[in-house]
Order: structure tokens, then C-alpha cells, then sequence
């Protein structure tokens, strides 16, 4: 077994280039939540979509998950910050065009799909490469710090981006207050570019193989790492669930529960504020009860929280219900994931393509369930299709439970790369 970390960790506000990192970070992710609330009611308020398109505006939105592994493979190759800068401006270009288009007249929900697919696919290029470019900017001892500052940073961008789009969804329309979203990724490209580059990028040379080679080689290193690849699957399963429910979420609350805009940005915002202390905490539960039953823990919880959602009724009580659970959710859904993030990036190589194996086979399952759920509602009403997707979130807690996570305690120290031969780099 390897050695495990037991000194405390350092802070990684010590480093500047983190410091600029966590901005970039936190401004795009608020501007993010602004667009989910007002991309969505923009699609079911005022485009009127019908369950079909909102089951392929879904569909559509997570389709590019299917080329993560590619983008994993190119950032493991280039320059990781040219990567993150690129897909801002890639995502507020497609957003742009949204205000462009509703003001002109034109907005359709054909042109939902291409934004909700390009955001998609910038999404997946910068999160291959966010993850690879975390452990280059602080040290290993840092890394459990720095992502709890930046899943602390993401909760209280959700948080705040949530309240910010249901006030401007109210004030000046859906397809006006993409706009907050557009100026966030600008922002966020600003900061990045003060970040600097952490270390000289990997470049192809004449004996380079190519990028199947190094994307079959991130595989099999996935594949050799028992407990890595044992939270990939229970990703990829709780994915599943959630996304068939998140099909419907939206809609569900919109309409069946008559939950108005405003209302629907609180009970994010306050889900929010679970996040951001479950981030905050995430180190001292992990040091507490430890690294796996930590991870297990936010896996238990996620179908237990969707009870009140299954027999809520309209009214303020059953709204101020579904904000405590969704705020139980995240606190240990953050923590969670904070932990399994850090427990990732102790790994000595491959960062770029694990990141985007567990986007594969995790964001990538999300396609699948957006269709599966579209073909249950042709069968089924909406309120059955959120109880199958919630059934299937007790699913990952049984395989997390029969797996080395259980035994799993503190964080492994990260070995030297000297220790890692060169053969398995998938670089040669």
C-alpha cells in the first residue's frame, strides 16, 4: 500500500498563479449558472418547448461528452491555459448569439441545440484540461486545499449566479440576461491569462505516436488503478440516474409544481449554500472519517434527497422542502467530490486523459439517459421517470461498498515521477 500524506497540508493561496486560477474559475462558473436558469426558461417559458425538445435540448447539450477522450489526450500534448482560454471564447461566442438572435426575432430552438452543443464541447476541452493544470500550479501537499477552495469558489458561483439569473430572467428576459454569462467567460479569459504558463507544454516530435495511441494508454493506466476506476464506474452510474432526472427537473418544478423563475433560482441558490460547505468541510470530514467513507457517503445520500421531490405538492412549504434537500445533496455531493478530485490528482501521470475517461464514461452516459428518458415518457408520466432515476442512484453506493474505497483512509503520497517508468507515459 502506498504511503499516505499525514502532515497538514499546506494553504495554496500562497501561489499566485492558483490565486488568478481561482478567479477564472469562479467567474465563469457564475456566469454558468446564470445561463442554466436562463436558458431554461427561455426554452420552456418562452419557446414553449415541448417534452420532447427538452429531452434533446438535454441529449444535445451533453453530446459532446462523447470526444472527451480526444481532449484529454490533446491536453496532456499542449498548452493547457491556451486550451482554457480558448474555450471561453468559445462559449461566449455561442452565447452571444442568443441575445442577437431574440432581439432580431429570430431565436428558435434549433438554435438552443448548436449553443447547448458548443457549450458542451467547450466544457469538455476545458475540464480535461483544468484538472491536468491544478497539480502544475501548487504541489501535491496542496492539491486537497486548493480544491477545496475551488469547490467552495463553485458553490458560491452556483449559489450566486443562480439568485443573479432568476433576478435577471425577471428583470429583462431570459435571452437578455445570457449576456451576465457571456461577459463571465471574457472575464474569466482576462484572469487566466495572468495565470502563466506552468510548466513548458508537451509538443509532438517526429517520434511521437499518435493521439489513439496515447488515448488507449490512458485507458489501460485507468484501468490498473482499483480505486480510481472504482469511482469512475459509480460516476458513471450515479451519472446516469441523475441525468434521466435533470431531464425532467426543470420542467417538472416549472410547471407540474409551479414553481415560478424566481422561486426556482432560490432553491439553487439555497442548494448552493450546501455545496459551499460541504467544499469547505470536505477536508476535515475526509481527515475525520476518511478519504473512502467520505466519497461513499456522498454517494448514499443523492437518492435519499430526491424523496421530497417525488411526493412534493405546489406551494411554498414543498418549495422550502426541496431547498433543504437539494442543499443536504450538495453538501455531500461536494464533499464527495472534492475529495475524489484530490484523491485523482495524486496520481503521477495521465491527468488530462483520467480526467476525460471519467468525462466518457460519466458525462458521456448522459446522452444515453437524456434518450432513455425521452423514450420513458412515452410510457410513463414525468413524476415515474424522476423515481426510476432516483432508484438507480442507490445502484453506486453498493459497488463503492464492495470495493477498496471502504478501506480507504487518508490520501496516497503522490510517487516521484522517477518512479514511474517511462513506457506507461503512452508518450513515446
Amino acid at each position: 500500500m502506498p504511503p499516505l500524506l499525514t502532515s497538514a497540508p499546506a494553504s495554496a493561496w500562497t501561489s499566485r498563479s492558483f490565486r488568478y486560477l481561482l478567479g477564472s474559475e469562479t467567474t465563469s462558473l457564475t456566469g454558468s449558472a446564470v445561463s442554466t436558469v436562463a436558458l431554461a426558461a427561455l426554452a420552456v417559458l418562452e419557446l414553449r418547448a415541448t417534452t420532447a425538445e427538452v429531452a434533446l435540448l438535454a441529449f444535445v447539450g451533453q453530446l459532446p461528452n462523447a470526444c472527451a477522450l480526444w481532449a484529454g489526450a490533446f491536453s496532456d500534448r499542449y498548452d493547457k491555459r491556451r486550451q482554457l482560454l480558448g474555450s471561453d471564447f468559445a462559449a461566449a461566442g455561442a452565447l452571444v448569439s442568443v441575445p442577437v438572435a431574440a432581439v432580431a426575432g429570430v431565436l428558435t430552438i434549433g438554435q438552443l441545440y448548436a449553443v447547448l452543443f458548443l457549450l458542451g464541447s467547450a466544457r469538455v476541452v476545458h475540464d480535461a484540461a483544468a484538472i491536468s493544470l491544478l497539480p502544475a500550479v501548487v504541489p501535491p501537499p496542496q492539491l486537497q486545499n486548493a480544491n477545496s477552495a475551488l469547490g467552495a469558489a463553485s458553490s458560491v458561483a452556483d449559489s450566486a449566479g443562480s439568485n443573479v439569473g432568476a433576478a435577471l430572467v425577471g428583470g429583462v428576459g431570459p435571452a437578455m440576461a445570457v449576456l451576465a454569462d457571456v461577459a463571465s467567460f471574457v472575464c474569466s479569459a482576462v484572469l487566466l491569462w495572468r495565470v502563466g504558463p506552468a510548466q513548458p507544454p508537451v509538443r509532438p516530435g517526429p517520434d511521437r505516436r499518435s493521439l489513439l495511441h496515447d488515448i488507449a494508454a490512458g485507458v489501460r493506466y485507468v484501468i490498473g488503478q482499483a480505486t480510481i476506476r472504482t469511482v469512475i464506474a459509480a460516476l458513471a452510474t450515479l451519472s446516469f440516474g441523475m441525468a434521466i432526472m435533470n431531464t425532467y427537473w426543470a420542467l417538472y418544478l416549472l410547471t407540474a409544481l409551479d414553481v415560478s423563475p424566481t422561486a426556482f433560482g432560490v432553491i439553487m441558490g439555497v442548494g448552493g449554500a450546501g455545496s459551499l460547505a460541504g467544499a469547505l468541510l470536505a477536508p476535515r470530514i475526509a481527515a475525520r472519517i476518511g478519504v473512502g467513507p467520505t466519497i461513499i457517503v456522498g454517494f448514499a445520500v443523492s437518492p435519499l434527497a430526491q424523496l421530497p421531490l417525488l411526493l412534493a405538492k405546489p406551494g411554498a412549504g414543498w418549495q422550502f422542502t426541496l431547498s433543504a434537500a437539494l442543499a443536504v445533496q450538495l453538501f455531500w455531493a461536494t464533499a464527495s467530490g472534492t475529495t475524489q478530485r484530490s484523491l485523482r490528482q495524486t496520481l503521477p501521470r495521465f491527468q488530462g486523459r483520467m480526467q476525460a475517461v471519467s468525462t466518457t464514461v460519466t458525462a458521456g452516459s448522459r446522452p444515453l439517459a437524456a434518450a432513455t428518458a425521452g423514450a420513458l415518457a412515452l410510457v410513463l408520466d414525468v413524476p415515474a421517470i424522476l423515481a426510476v432515476g432516483a432508484l438507480l442512484q442507490v445502484l453506486p453506493t453498493l459497488l463503492l461498498l464492495a470495493s477498496p474505497v471502504r478501506a480507504l483512509r487518508a490520501m496516497p503520497i503522490p510517487p516521484t515521477p522517477a518512479a514511474v517508468p517511462p513506457a506507461r507515459e503512452g508518450a513515446s
